[in-house]
């Protein structure tokens, strides 16, 4: 083998799975086909639970500190969601891709890894024992195993002949990095009476210190040709019909036509070849879902795979990326087809669809409402099928970031391993034979939390309870060391 693991595209995806295999002591190659990293913003926020994962491995911090990165405000079909809306203490922040991309080549950088890039991928073949890849050059590479986390045009999923169902584009829109007069810092969604619409999302600041927006135009006669180039008079224009001379264009930075294409893949595991980020699901940018999405794709699979190298992972465990990841991919694609009718991304003003929204626009201001909303933005609500979820209500969620006095519990997930909160200081002798893959937590949480819990390397709790911790250790973590370890 050339490298245990071999993680094809150097996007978000692909460098958060990069991080999480290095935290796992897996020898890794990330390679990208694009000469250099793009300098252009694809996303423009990071949710909660996004945020919460970073935090977990003491990334947030730093990558807060790169810039201004204020709180931005959620929306569902463009009806605001108040910061509050999923009551999470990291509510939504604004970092674009392009910030989040930069911080972490850095950060693998300083940890010896740098993305071989130029590399484009034109063959791809396994056997029982491994992966090879073929790229353009005429270079070969041999891994273990094989994540494509290379974008929605993946050439890996091609090379695969994974079936790619789902709704095939029927418009475009206009989606641009621009800086502006006259526009509000807030997110905004306007709409104009003829159809025509416009919304807006802070991006942070440019290297001069001037506010970025993220553009989003669209109207019942600007679904063009997704191969057209955009032009500034375009977007000029945009303006002007839907803000009149209140809001003035100074520059474009970037500027694309995205299509309401929907689609995912029917399988995330081909054998040792594993599909993750846009190569597994595309829709609609909203609410910047896909980064987030495929982010956590790497975060569920990274450690599994860690366990896969390092030769305890129990044989069920890296099948459980496709049966907890694509239930999450699916329901993306759900609210994002629903927003996508509420917000008439045509523009057709059809009354019945206005109806729809205004009965939806009522509902979103009652405080359950806000909370289940928040909930599926921001990625808190998500909850992993896993033995244990129909007889305790933690069991499948993100484990609760609780003051346990010395530490926090998501300051215990740094490591990358599993950790056993044991209050009552009684499960050691039963949690010791995995002692080398779950850090296990004495009398922590007194007066703040009395129930033992069992937390993945992810994040998600696996256990709680009283009974049954030996079989979810050995469900998620393998087979004990021997006897005489005990």
């Amino acid at each position: 083998m050339d490298t245990e693991v071999l993680v094809v595209g150097a996007g978000p995806t692909g460098m958060t799975l990069a991080n999480e295999l290095l935290l796992a002591g897996v020898p890794t190659v990330l390679v990208d086909k694009l000469p250099r990293r793009s300098d252009l913003s694809k996303a423009g926020g990071v949710q909660s639970r996004t945020l919460e994962a970073l935090d977990q491995r003491g990334l947030l911090e730093p990558l807060l500190a790169t810039g201004e990165h204020p709180v931005a405000t959620g929306h569902f079909a463009g009806i605001p969601l108040p910061h509050d809306a999923n009551r999470h203490r990291l509510p939504w922040r604004s970092v674009p891709q392009v910030v989040i991309e930069g911080f972490f080549e850095q950060h693998l950088a300083a940890l010896g890894l740098h993305a071989r890039r130029g590399c484009e991928l034109v063959g791809l073949a396994q056997d029982d024992d491994g992966v090879t890849a073929a790229f353009a050059d005429g270079a070969t590479l041999r891994s273990r195993y094989l994540v494509a986390a290379d974008g929605a045009h993946s050439a890996a999923r091609s090379l695969l002949g994974a079936e790619f169902p789902g709704m095939a584009g029927t418009l475009t829109i206009v989606a641009a990095d621009v800086r502006l007069d006259g526009a509000d810092r807030e997110a905004s969604h306007t709409w104009h009476e003829d159809g025509h619409w416009a919304a807006l999302f802070p991006l942070g600041t440019d290297p001069q210190g001037r506010p970025l927006r993220r553009l989003v135009l669209g109207g019942p006669d600007r679904s063009l040709p997704r191969e057209t180039p955009v032009t500034e008079d375009e977007i000029r224009d945009g303006l002007s019909t839907v803000f009149g001379t209140r809001v003035r264009l100074l520059e474009v930075r970037y500027a694309r036509r995205i299509t309401n294409a929907s689609r995912q893949v029917e399988r995330y595991r081909h054998g040792r070849v594993f599909l993750a980020g846009d190569a597994a699901h595309v829709h609609l940018p909203l609410g910047a879902q896909g980064m987030n999405t495929g982010m956590q794709d790497a975060l569920n699979l990274g450690w599994k795979l860690g366990a896969a190298v390092h030769g305890w992972a129990p044989e069920h465990l890296l099948d459980t990326y496709h049966g907890e990841r694509h239930p999450a991919g699916a329901a993306v694609l759900r609210n994002v087809r629903a927003q996508s009718l509420l917000m008439d991304w045509a523009g057709t003003r059809d009354p019945q669809v206005l109806a729809a929204r205004e009965i939806f626009t009522d509902l979103a201001q009652l405080p359950d409402a806000q909370r289940y909303l928040g909930g599926l933005m921001s990625g808190m609500a998500l909850r992993y099928p896993m033995p244990g979820t129909e007889t305790h209500p933690l069991v499948g969620r993100p484990a609760p970031d609780l003051d346990l006095g010395p530490a926090r519990v998501h300051e215990l997930l740094r490591s990358g391993r599993g950790v056993l909160l044991d209050p009552a200081d009684a499960l050691g002798a039963i949690a010791a034979p995995w002692s080398d893959r779950v850090d296990r937590v004495d009398g922590a949480g007194r007066g703040a939390h009395t129930e033992p819990m069992l937390i993945r390397p992810d994040g998600y709790v696996c256990w709680a309870g009283t009974t049954g911790l030996e079989p979810a250790l050995t469900h998620w973590f393998g087979e004990p060391r021997r006897a005489e370890a005990r």
